[in-house]
């Protein structure tokens, strides 16, 4: 019902700026064919026989129809009179200058901004409406929603954009794409823009708010909650304050590209284990186990103590290890941050005075590109053996910071992309790495061995599987087989003889109970949920299986059911013939022994 009411409300918008704009123009328009039309029925015609006679209203309206638009197909139906020719005249001029007024109306109407808005945005919502496919709203088209619609694009997802800036907006025509993302230029924090965007429609997968405002962020974020309670919604945010309010809201996934940077260095620091776990089975598919990123002992230098310095520094300090901060402005810090912070416009002297030629890793984390060069670039003529981690900001200064050969580099883009895909894939997956962190480096290390071991080096794709009763494999397994349903029937492919397919379960959630890497014997209950990791055709068996029903049987059993009507009907009288006869041979077994105890 919200739908078809906002439809209307739209189309409505479009006929009421028409009818509005273009109200005396069409009366002036449609009098003035009226009176053409009128006086040509009135004014004495004559037939070919030199008869008199008037023209009818249809042949009158034809005539001045012809002749206002300039077509001019002669005087029909018969040749006319001066009279009739005089009014013509009239007629002539008199729809010449309704015709220029109302073309410079329909002109000036179509010129209009708020015009072109309405129709875009009636266009914007059929084309949402037509949508079959999933799709993802994203709201803000900058370089993350740039590199994260090419991914959904290449996962099969389509994209519905809300921009503000019409410059971006209009960039996301001449991206090459499969499927071109649908596009509003809006503010996002709007709620009719959200419903246009279709965030109440079913096959609306999520929302995810990647502007560059915290406080615009957060106001789309909630807005879509509260539209649809059931959304998953991704929010972006660069401040510590903006993530609190958002997390107290409640069921927004936030992401905070410095403190998932600087969690990631710590995770290196203290349990390297869990990050390679992180980083590979979040990587694509097929890729290779990453090596461990192995930042050297010893102080640090970070150039630039905005919200990205800052990150790093609380790790650092949380770790007792030594560090300086430089920065061109005077900052409200802390006490204990003034401590290690150097003030300066001169560079190079901050970095003396910082120590950096004891020093034994190097951040440039400015949000300006080329000082983050310069840093390097000067660091290195004091310390050549600096370990370098840079942060590039924009994508086209991309040849800078690749001239600067750091060691590591912090693109915000790639760590929004990293992380969304991460919660778009298989949220499980990003509930496991989480567990995982808790568990610390040695757990970490055993799941990288047993899934090296299981499913060889490369990246793994991973997948749920939901024991649904509404699924006919798994309402078969759990309700109509009549044995206990566990991970090993999922695991051993019949049809392969021997073995294990190429999967393997690493999480097993049962309402708020979580079993990680779950044994192959345990059993399995309605509504249980498994993190599977594996290869792609290990995922599409497990699919068939959930919903068919006859293939569960199959693979349960050993038995394939007729899946036609003929062959059922068949399998039917084989039942009874073979039940009949051994229904006879009961009898005559009895028959004998009746006989033999009678002799």
């Amino acid at each position: 019902m919200l739908s078809r009411q906002q439809h209307g409300t739209e189309t409505g918008d479009v006929v009421y700026l028409v009818l509005r704009r273009l109200r005396w123009p069409l009366i002036f328009l449609i009098l003035a064919y009226a009176v053409a039309v009128i006086g040509m029925t009135f004014m004495p015609g004559t037939d070919p026989d030199g008869r008199p006679a008037r023209m009818s209203i249809f042949h009158a309206f034809y005539v001045v129809s012809y002749t206002a638009t300039t077509i001019g197909f002669g005087e029909v139906p018969y040749p006319f009179t001066d009279a009739q020719r005089a009014w013509m005249i009239f007629t002539i001029y008199l729809t010449v200058i309704a015709w220029t007024y109302t073309l410079g109306a329909i002109f000036t109407l179509v010129a209009d901004p708020t015009f072109r808005a309405t129709v875009s945005r009636n266009v914007f919502a059929w084309r949402v409406r037509s949508l079959g496919d999933a799709f993802y709203v994203i709201c803000g088209y900058g370089q993350s929603a740039r590199q994260l619609t090419r991914a959904l694009d290449r996962l099969g997802y389509r994209s519905v954009i809300i921009e503000l800036r019409k410059e971006r907006a209009a960039s996301a025509a001449i991206d090459r794409l499969a499927n071109p993302p649908i596009v509003l230029t809006e503010d996002a924090r709007l709620p009719d823009a959200l419903r246009l965007a279709g965030i109440m429609r079913q096959s609306c997968k999520g929302l995810i708010a990647l502007t560059g405002d915290d406080t615009a962020n957060q106001t789309i974020a909630i807005g879509a909650r509260t539209l649809r309670s059931d959304l998953p919604v991704i929010a972006r945010v660069t401040s510590h304050t903006a993530k609190v309010n958002l997390e107290a809201f409640g069921g927004v996934n936030v992401i905070h590209p410095f403190e998932t940077f600087a969690t990631n260095v710590a995770l290196d620091l203290d349990h390297p284990e869990v990050l390679q776990l992180e980083e590979w089975l979040t990587a694509a598919p097929d890729s290779p186990c990453p090596d461990r990123v192995g930042f050297p002992p010893g102080p640090w230098v970070l150039v630039g103590f905005g919200r990205f310095g800052r990150a790093i520094a609380q790790v650092l300090e949380a770790r007792g290890i030594a560090w300086h901060a430089i920065d061109n402005h005077d900052l409200e810090a802390s006490l204990p941050e003034r401590e290690h912070l150097v003030i300066g416009e001169n560079t190079d002297r901050s970095l003396r005075d910082s120590g950096v030629a004891e020093a034994a890793v190097l951040v440039a984390g400015t949000d300006d590109d080329a000082t983050n060069l310069a840093a390097v670039t000067l660091a290195r003529r004091v310390n050549p053996d600096l370990w370098v981690v840079i942060r590039q900001n924009h994508v086209a200064d991309r040849v800078l910071i690749r001239a600067a050969r750091a060691n590591l580099r912090f693109v915000q883009s790639e760590i929004m992309v990293h992380e969304c895909l991460q919660l778009i894939n298989e949220p499980m997956l990003g509930q496991f790495l989480r567990r995982a962190r808790a568990e610390g480096g040695s757990f970490a290390g055993r799941v990288r061995l047993a899934v090296r071991e299981r499913l060889g080096d490369g990246a793994p794709h991973a997948w749920s599987l939901r024991l649904d009763l509404l699924a006919p494999g798994a309402f078969y397994a759990l309700l109509q087989w009549g044995q206990t349903l566990t991970l090993t029937h999922l695991l051993e492919h019949r049809d392969e003889g021997t073995g294990s397919i190429a999967a393997m379960p690493v999480m097993l959630q049962r309402g708020k109970d979580i079993l990680l890497m779950p044994e192959a014997t345990t059993e399995l209950r309605a509504g249980d949920r498994v993190l599977m990791l594996g290869r792609p055709e290990a995922r599409r068996w497990h699919q068939s299986l959930l919903s068919d029903a006859l293939a569960m049987q199959w693979q349960l059993t050993g038995t394939e059911p007729p899946r036609t009507w003929l062959f059922r009907w068949l399998a039917d009288r084989r039942a009874a013939r073979l039940a009949a006869q051994a229904h006879a041979q009961v009898d005559t077994q009895a028959d004998t022994q009746a006989d033999a105890r009678a002799a």
